[in-house]
């Protein structure tokens, strides 16, 4: 039997346990198999850089997207306040769903895409989002509110001008759990084969690679933490005034 035919039957890829041409044994080879492997790191830099490119991608879209969806919502509970249990009811429900479930349902209108999972990690961004977004305008003053119309402001320029912009500390606190919440979720888009870092970690799994397993499960944490130091530097940028009173 060969070695390739061997890597086979047992169910690991050849590439765990074949050194590259003109290189000792990787330690990744199955019969080391170490859990932290610079030689893997080397290897397979671009199949990384991909997974992660695409973690990014996906998160970052399915972000946007549920944040797209929950503002006009959001406004729309504001103005009909009757609205509420429905809005926020039907949002906690979907968030209810397993993932392993919702994004098998889209299939049939998406298909094995990228766009199934994207659809699915907004859908549970909204129960985040809705809430805080609703909460960020409630916690603007009436005084201010008022003010503003006795300066002449009209609803649209009070919403952006006025109450969007004091609401951001709230908004930009639930956009933090949105993001890092979707970035774990993302993983699991592998059930139809669009998990980014995901598709490593469920293949390290299944062929008990250690080093691809606990790689990409590192990259998916320092992506987490990442993007949520990002919208920390956003959130004082964009807010000095709630800095100021801090410090006050």
């Amino acid at each position: 039997m060969t070695l390739l035919a061997a890597v086979s039957q047992a169910g690991v890829h050849a590439s765990v346990v074949a050194p590259l041409p003109g290189r000792d044994t990787p330690c990744y080879a199955k019969s080391i198999n170490d859990w932290i492997c610079g030689d893997y790191l080397r290897d397979r830099r671009d199949e990384l850089v991909e997974a992660t490119t695409s973690h990014v991608q996906i998160t970052v879209t399915a972000v946007l997207l549920g944040l797209a969806l929950a503002v006009p919502l959001a406004l729309l509970v504001r103005r009909l306040p009757r609205l509420e249990g429905v809005v926020l009811g039907g949002s906690t429900a979907l968030y209810t769903v397993p993932s392993l479930a919702l994004f098998p349902l889209l299939v049939p209108l998406t298909g094995l895409t990228t766009t199934t999972v994207v659809i699915g990690l907004a859908l549970y961004c909204l129960t985040i989002l809705v809430r805080a977004l609703l909460d960020g305008l409630r916690a603007v003053p009436d005084d201010v509110r008022d003010a503003a119309r006795g300066l002449g402001f009209g609803s649209a320029r009070l919403l952006l001008r006025v109450e969007l912009p004091l609401a951001l500390p709230v908004v930009l606190t639930g956009l933090r759990v949105a993001t890092v919440s979707t970035v774990a979720l993302t993983t699991v888009g592998t059930v139809v084969s669009e998990g980014g870092l995901g598709r490593l970690i469920a293949d390290g799994k299944n062929t008990q690679f250690n080093a691809e397993l606990l790689t990409a499960s590192v990259l998916c944490v320092l992506l987490a933490l990442l993007l949520d130091a990002l919208l920390v530097l956003v959130q004082r940028l964009s807010t000095p005034w709630a800095r100021r009173a801090r410090t006050s």
